[in-house]
């Protein structure tokens, strides 16, 4: 999302390297539900900690809501079916290809948050 607004460093895949299998495999909130809102706060985040957060609150409440309405949860373990920590979830994701189902969360994320973005830069 970031090189679509031509914002372009080597920082951000290396600070978004551990929302992965739902935040370093813990199985909580979809990494990719983590990214999209990082994104959002790129654009409309503060810069000074006495800077309002309505608008940028505003946008990451409705992206959640949006992708809830989507797929019912932001959960990882919830939206794949297995507990990455393990061995057997582990099996199960490489078994199932669950891979892809990953991949139609990062994209719907990725369209949802860049639709909100667009409405408000």
């Amino acid at each position: 999302m970031a090189e679509s607004k031509n914002i372009h460093s080597q920082l951000i895949p290396k600070i978004a390297t551990g929302f992965c299998s739902g935040m370093a495999q813990t199985c909580n909130i979809c990494g990719a539900v983590s990214g999209a809102i990082m994104a959002i706060s790129l654009f409309s985040g503060r810069n000074d900690p006495d800077e309002k957060v309505d608008t940028n609150y505003t946008m990451v409440q409705k992206f959640i809501d949006m992708f809830e309405n989507e797929f019912s949860t932001t959960n990882c373990r919830q939206l794949i079916g297995c507990d990455l920590r393990t061995a057997q979830g582990q099996k199960k994701f490489k078994e199932d290809n669950l891979i892809k189902a990953c991949k139609v969360y990062t994209k719907k994320a990725t369209q949802i948050a860049m639709s909100i973005i667009e409405k408000r830069v």
